[in-house]
């Protein structure tokens, strides 16, 4: 029985713990992934929040979720792992969950209609090199005519100079240039040293 959570490379319902096992890890555990996602959240301007996502986060939201929901059965295991395991950066990207955050109502809706296309116009920008814009919802297209979601999925796809450049230390920016929300903001270097172990040369 898998007592610990093992980083492999791939999630699969093979290297998941059991919910009582899960449950042990957890109590103890805990505090070092809410570290670790505090550690990988970038935030732009006060309404736009980017969690850059790892195999340790998707594993602990995936574990999450069975234990929320009391799910043991094969294929509702198999089902959460579609949905969360393709969110694991895979050697030449960053993937991430943008959250839009506003918290009143009204004003939420009204900046989601403005905001229309965001998803397309967020950006990473490495030191020497042209921007990269973010490929979002390869899943599902999360945008109706009338309004942005509040919550879109990123990948970042660099090329092997960039990935060579973030792992040699070179300065990245996150960005966005959407004509409703410019701005931008240099990833501090605790940060990026934690992406920079994403990128495989």
């Amino acid at each position: 029985m898998i007592t610990t959570m093992q980083l492999t490379g791939k999630i699969t319902r093979d290297t998941l713990m059991p919910l009582e096992a899960y449950a042990k890890w957890r109590k103890v555990h805990k505090p070092e992934v809410i570290a670790h996602r505090k550690l990988r959240t970038v935030h732009l301007g006060e309404h736009l929040t980017v969690q850059f996502e790892s195999e340790l986060s998707m594993r602990y939201q995936i574990q999450e979720m069975l234990r929320i929901e009391k799910i043991f059965e094969e294929e509702g295991i198999q089902d959460e792992i579609d949905a969360y395991a393709p969110l694991v950066p895979d050697g030449t990207n960053w993937k991430a969950t943008l959250m839009i955050e506003y918290p009143d109502v009204h004003e939420r809706r009204r900046e989601l209609a403005r905001l229309i296309g965001i998803e397309d116009r967020m950006f990473v920008e490495v030191e020497g090199h042209g921007r990269v814009y973010a490929i979002a919802d390869e899943d599902l297209d999360r945008e109706t005519p009338d309004k942005t979601s509040a919550v879109h999925f990123l990948r970042f796809e660099f090329t092997p100079a960039m990935r060579a450049a973030i792992k040699a230390g070179a300065q990245v920016k996150l960005g966005c240039d959407h004509t409703n929300y410019p701005a931008h903001v240099t990833i501090p270097p605790e940060t990026l040293a934690s992406l920079a172990g994403d990128l495989r040369d």
